[in-house]
């Protein structure tokens, strides 16, 4: 449950009756994770480019080591400052843990953050919809280096409980010891995004999470923003995608990124609100 959860809103038609999503341009020269992808010799031939391994094999690892995830966010949890959300998922986590152990094989968007940072071993992250800055934490708790650039509203009273601003992000990257470089990108992404890379057109990043405008038409633009910037073997994270009162999140997911051969991807939609993430193969 990231910031900006804007009204449910449907995205415009196109002929047929299938919604209009807008298209990533994917012309933008990105560089690889060293951390999946295969080194070849100057002058080999690489036959296989792109990551040794998909969403398909990560994803499965991630549901085998649920409970070890699940219990490093809820220590996570238990370190950072409280609201209703973070103290109901504590309670959460414990009582999964307790009744299900290693069976659980739960996810969201923190323990999959937690269970791909280790393995993608990002050099720089970006985060659409921080609020009080739990995923980012997340991510920073497993590569303390990892450079974060973050993008939010900052919207007052969101859901019902205090959102305090950067400040408290800030300071909840200092707890988890991250050392790495922050960047505070303020405004509505559909502005700053676009600004963001007409500013830094090459930037490109290891691991992207998208948790803003849940609206279908919001949520699809964030993803055409910032998928010609993920690094081939990189992740794009997406929260939400079972959620009740948002069931077309799902499809925006699959007409952006799950139907794109460039991507492989994984989803889990067993309980809660579900959380999906795709590796980039070219």
């Amino acid at each position: 449950m990231g910031q900006d959860a804007r009204s449910k809103g449907e995205s415009p038609s196109a002929p047929g009756g299938k919604a209009a999503y807008p298209v990533p341009h994917y012309n933008v020269e990105v560089s690889a994770v060293p951390a999946l992808n295969h080194p070849v010799a100057p002058g080999a031939t690489d036959w296989y480019p792109g990551p040794m391994i998909g969403a398909v094999a990560l994803g499965r690892e991630i549901a085998a080591s649920g409970a070890g995830n699940v219990g490093k966010a809820l220590a996570l949890l238990e370190r950072l400052e409280k609201d209703d959300y973070s103290l109901f998922m504590i309670d959460y986590y414990r009582d999964g843990l307790a009744r299900f152990g290693e069976a659980w094989g739960y996810a969201d968007l923190i323990t999959v953050l937690i269970g791909l940072a280790p393995v993608i071993r990002p050099r720089a992250y970006l985060e659409v919809g921080v609020r009080r800055g739990r995923s980012v934490a997340a991510l920073a708790s497993e590569v303390p280096a990892c450079d974060v650039v973050m993008f939010d509203m900052w919207q007052e009273n969101y859901a019902g409980m205090d959102n305090p601003g950067p400040e408290l992000v800030a300071t909840e990257l200092t707890k988890v010891g991250h050392t790495g470089r922050t960047e505070f990108i303020n405004g509505d992404s559909h502005a700053t995004l676009p600004e963001y890379f007409r500013r830094n057109p090459e930037a490109c990043f290891d691991i992207i999470s998208v948790d803003g405008d849940h609206s279908d038409e919001g949520a699809a633009r964030d993803l055409a923003d910032v998928l010609p910037h993920l690094a081939i073997g990189g992740a794009i994270v997406f929260d939400d995608v079972c959620h009740p009162k948002l069931p077309s999140l799902r499809q925006v997911w699959d007409r952006m990124v799950a139907g794109d051969r460039r991507f492989s991807t994984w989803v889990y939609d067993d309980v809660g609100y579900g959380v999906a993430f795709a590796i980039r193969k070219f």
